[in-house]
C-alpha cells in the first residue's frame, strides 16, 4: 500500500522526504513533483528498481529514463561531454525545465536501459524535488502517467494511473506550475538540436546557443520525434531537419542526426 505525504503541512513535509528518502535507498519507486509535470522516480544506479520504473509505466528499454540531479556538480559527474553549449546553458536554464542529452561518463555503473552512450540530465525548480534529489543523489525519473496516457499535474492523476501497489510514496506538492513537460536537447552534436519542444522555447535556446536545430517534425521520409504521450524518442534514419514554422522550426542548419533514442519525456 502506498504512503502518501501532503507537503503542504510542514510535518508531513518532512515525514514524507525522510520515507521517500528510504524507499529511493531501497530501489523502491516514489512519485514526485517537479515544476513541469508529476515524475514517478527511484534509484539511477539501480538496474533492477529502473526496470521496475519502467515496467510501472508500461514502457521497454528503448525507452530509457532521464535523471534528475540537485546540482550542476552532480550532473557534471554523469556527463563525459557538455559539447560547445551546455554550461551556458545550465548556468541560464537550471533549475528549471531544459533536460540536456549528452554523452554519459563511460566508467558509470548503472542501466537505464538503451542509451546508445547517451544521457538526459535536468536539474528541476522544484523545492520537494531538490530536497530529495540533495539526499538520494541522481535519479532516474520519468512523467507519472501510463504510456500512452496524459502526464499528472496532480498527485490525484498520478495515484489514478498508477496505483498504490508498486509506487511505495506519493509526495504531493499540490498542482505543478508549469504544466508542460521539459525542452529537449540533443548537445551531442556541435550544433545543438532540439528533440522534444517545450517549456523553454527555441528562441529562448538560441539566445543563449546562437544556432539551435529545431524539432524534427513527421514528414514523408516517415522520421517522428514524439509519441503519442508526449514523449521524445531521437530519429532512427539519417534525414536532414526541415525549417518548420517558429518556434519548433529548424534554422536550415544541416546535419545528419544520430541513430538512437532519447531519454523519455518528463517528467519532468
Amino acid at each position: 500500500m502506498s504512503r502518501i505525504y501532503d507537503c503542504a503541512d510542514e510535518t508531513a513535509r518532512k515525514d514524507g522526504l525522510a520515507d521517500a528518502a528510504s524507499a529511493v535507498r531501497r530501489g523502491d519507486l516514489v512519485v514526485l513533483p517537479t515544476d513541469t509535470v508529476y515524475g514517478i522516480g527511484t534509484d539511477a544506479f539501480s538496474p533492477t528498481a529502473v526496470s521496475r520504473l519502467l515496467a510501472t509505466k508500461g514502457r521497454g528499454r528503448e525507452m530509457p529514463p532521464p535523471v534528475l540531479v540537485g546540482s550542476m556538480r552532480a550532473a557534471t559527474a554523469l556527463v563525459d561531454d557538455l559539447g560547445n553549449h551546455g554550461r551556458d546553458l545550465m548556468e541560464e536554464f537550471w533549475p528549471g525545465p531544459l533536460t540536456l542529452v549528452c554523452s554519459a561518463t563511460p566508467s558509470l555503473s548503472w542501466d537505464l536501459g538503451d542509451t546508445k552512450g547517451t544521457v538526459g540530465v535536468r536539474m528541476p525548480m522544484d523545492p520537494i524535488a531538490l530536497e530529495l534529489l540533495k539526499e538520494v543523489g541522481p535519479m532516474a525519473v520519468s512523467s507519472a502517467n501510463k504510456s500512452g496516457r496524459p502526464s499528472a499535474t496532480r498527485v490525484e492523476e498520478a495515484i489514478e494511473q498508477l496505483g498504490d501497489e508498486d509506487v511505495a510514496v506519493y509526495l504531493d506538492g499540490g498542482e505543478t506550475e508549469v504544466r508542460v513537460s521539459s525542452t529537449i536537447v540533443d548537445l551531442t552534436y556541435a550544433v545543438p538540436r532540439v528533440l522534444r519542444a517545450g517549456a523553454i522555447s527555441i528562441e529562448q535556446l538560441r539566445s543563449v546557443c546562437g544556432t539551435v536545430i529545431g524539432e524534427l517534425r513527421r514528414g514523408r521520409t516517415g522520421t517522428a520525434k514524439a509519441d503519442t504521450d508526449g514523449e521524445a524518442q531521437q530519429a532512427e534514419q539519417a534525414q536532414a531537419p526541415r525549417d518548420d514554422a517558429p518556434p519548433e522550426g529548424g534554422d536550415g542548419a544541416q546535419e545528419t542526426p544520430k541513430a538512437g533514442r532519447a531519454p523519455e519525456g518528463d517528467e519532468s
